[in-house]
């Protein structure tokens, strides 16, 4: 019985909270964007990607020698 309680609580909560989260309608205007829509900045996204493979790496490296 706890566990249906809790299922219909947590449905409660969902549907409850689901109604503040409606889209905006759009605005009537607003500046326009001055920069290329098709540029991504990767450059963050990389560096974060590049610095946990390398962490990665010298951990298995560690785990490699403390195995001999």
């Amino acid at each position: 019985m706890k566990k249906y309680s809790f299922l219909v609580g947590a449905l409660v909560i969902g549907l409850l909270s689901a109604a503040p989260a409606v889209a905006q309608t759009p605005s009537t205007g607003g500046p326009t964007p001055q920069v290329d829509p098709t540029a991504v900045p990767i450059d963050g996204g990389a560096s974060l990607l590049l610095a946990s493979s390398v962490a990665y790496g010298l951990k298995k490296l560690r785990d490699r020698r403390r195995a001999r």
